[in-house]
């Protein structure tokens, strides 16, 4: 098996590892901007998540988005019908 690739298989493998966490970031960055948190904590869960770039956004949805009131369960209906 080769161990040579090519410049184009390490251009992509490069934009794949570094460009899809930052656009992550920049995503739950917008997020918690318009989640009603206080200052203090936006600012806190801003540091949070660039500081820890694997676990700090994994943590965010686990944890910061307590306040958000349309945020959908799993295993629940998102919209409750009347019949």
């Amino acid at each position: 098996m080769s161990t040579n690739r090519g410049c184009l298989a390490n251009s992509l493998l490069f934009m794949v590892i570094v460009f899809v966490p930052v656009i992550g970031h920049i995503i739950e960055t917008v997020m918690i901007l318009e989640d009603e948190h206080s200052p203090v904590g936006t600012i806190l869960w801003l540091l949070v998540i660039w500081s820890t770039p694997f676990l700090g956004p994994l943590l965010y949805l686990l944890f910061g988005q307590h306040g958000r009131r349309g945020r959908v369960m799993f295993g629940q209906p998102s919209q409750v019908q009347a019949f």
